[in-house]
């Protein structure tokens, strides 16, 4: 009977000069509320046993054509065919909403940052002389109402501050109410699963800087703490939203420090160069090495070598050392006494001067290697104390931009 004469293709007024007032109320997790009035569905309760409120199909009455501007996909949503209608006309669209919407992600500061997602209702047709929007509750109670958000996920409800505005096309007025949602990611997983591991390969790859640069395992150590880097950037690509707009500052982060390992093995592996270029080219540049080669030759008489610049045992008591400058007079002396003696005092004489040169050699080729390897050490210092200057300017950087972040 109610619906006896109503048609829902007519707006439901009785004078067309007022308009719908809709009011809408959200509650952020599925359901949002859409409540008119409708002054075609009035009745007076007392002369229907009292009944004070029915519910009717939501295809036999008018709807308004309220929709989400920034919708970008249709979401699955439950179909609710009904609609709750009071004997004031107080028409109730409890509707719950699944809403797939465009949203500017801010992700500089991730995983600590905060977005702000716009829900703006507005009506597709109708301006603001024919249907209006309103809030049904407060502005300021919608936006602390955060009770029946799932606070269990990832992200963290703030508040949900609302605007009304009006938008003037072809002379006429469009009402929209916005809703923003300002919600926080929880950084906790993210802090654990990718931070503080990144942190602690940092730190044991300043530390391997203690092992021998002879000892052969820094590079495989070193190697193995840049692959380590390379599975956290390939776990940390698919955990950032995909965006071409702002690089966010925690992948600034891990590429820095993948330099820095890189930078680290590569001056690892210039000291092993040095390392390795001791044992082979001091040795050939050595004036004993030389010395060797000359004496080591069957085919030299000893007096022939004593012509190279040899010396005596007496000579090499007295000088402690390599003297290739010897005067006429001391070369004439040594080559007749040679002469005048016996063949067999000339080969002792020979052996004895062979055997202090190998061990002059010996001990002079020990010394060349220890000055170079404690050159490599202090080559190798040096630049560990500027890896920790870069290293140290760096965290300098990224902490002023952390903070230049905070406080805007």
């Amino acid at each position: 009977m109610l619906l006896r004469r109503y048609d829902c293709g007519v707006r439901p007024v009785l004078n067309w000069t007022s308009p719908t007032l809709v009011y809408i109320d959200i509650i952020i997790q599925s359901v949002l509320d859409v409540i008119w009035k409708d002054e075609f569905l009035v009745w007076d309760p007392e002369e229907f046993d009292g009944i004070t409120e029915i519910s009717l199909s939501s295809d036999a009455i008018w709807v308004p054509d309220v929709i989400i501007s920034e919708f970008v996909d249709e979401g699955k949503s439950p179909v609710i065919p009904y609609v709750y209608v009071n004997s004031s006309g107080i028409v109730k669209n409890y509707k719950p909403i699944q809403v797939v919407s465009a949203c500017d992600l801010e992700i500089y500061a991730f995983p600590f940052d905060k977005q702000n997602c716009t829900l703006t209702f507005r009506s597709w047709l109708h301006s603001v002389s024919e249907v209006d929007l309103a809030l049904w509750r407060s502005a300021e109670v919608i936006a602390n109402d955060t009770r029946e958000f799932m606070n269990d996920g990832e992200w963290e409800l703030l508040s949900i501050p609302s605007l009304y505005w009006k938008m003037n096309l072809a002379d006429r007025d469009y009402a929209h109410i916005q809703f923003n949602l300002l919600i926080r990611r929880r950084p906790l997983l993210y802090v654990v699963s990718l931070l503080i591991p990144s942190i602690f390969l940092m730190v044991v790859d300043v530390t391997s800087f203690y092992l021998p640069p002879n000892s052969g395992t820094r590079i495989t150590f070193k190697t193995s703490i840049l692959l380590g880097y390379t599975v956290f950037r390939v776990n940390l690509m698919d955990e950032i939203p995909a965006t071409a707009i702002k690089t966010p500052l925690i992948g600034v982060f891990f590429a820095v420090c993948m330099a820095l390992l890189v930078l680290s093995l590569a001056k690892s592996i210039f000291v092993v160069k040095l390392l390795h270029h001791n044992e082979k080219e001091v040795k050939e540049m050595s004036i004993s090495a030389c010395l060797l080669d000359k004496y080591g030759s069957t085919e030299q008489t000893f007096t022939e070598s004593l012509f190279t610049s040899v010396r005596t045992l007496d000579d090499l008591d007295q000088s402690g050392g390599y003297e290739f400058d010897l005067s006429p007079e001391a070369d004439l002396l040594s080559l007749t006494e040679a002469q005048d003696g016996t063949p067999q005092l000339e080969k002792v004489l020979q052996e004895v001067v062979f055997l202090k040169l190998y061990l002059q050699e010996e001990e002079n080729e020990g010394t060349a290697q220890a000055d170079w390897l404690a050159l490599c050490y202090k080559v190798d210092k040096f630049l560990f104390r500027i890896y920790l200057l870069i290293l140290l300017i760096y965290s300098s950087t990224l902490l002023f931009l952390w903070s230049s972040w905070s406080s805007g």
